[in-house]
């Protein structure tokens, strides 16, 4: 799991390993109350690619909610 603060949400971008690579997903937090998450966004071959896209996804989310 990966995490970074971001235009003041907490954003996690995670992999979840699986029999054929990982499951990509994000969540989003505010005074550590959820926000926002993801489903699962794709399969992916590494575990930082899967993280990546997840905080891709809540940078997005943030961008055009927050």
């Amino acid at each position: 799991m990966d995490a970074e603060l971001y235009k003041g949400y907490s954003i996690w971008g995670h992999a979840i390993r699986q029999s054929h690579g990982y499951a990509a997903s994000g969540t989003i937090t505010r005074s550590n109350k959820l926000v926002e998450a993801s489903g699962v966004l794709g399969s992916f071959e590494s575990e930082d690619e899967g993280e990546f896209v997840g905080l891709d996804w809540c940078r997005a989310w943030v961008d055009s909610h927050g």
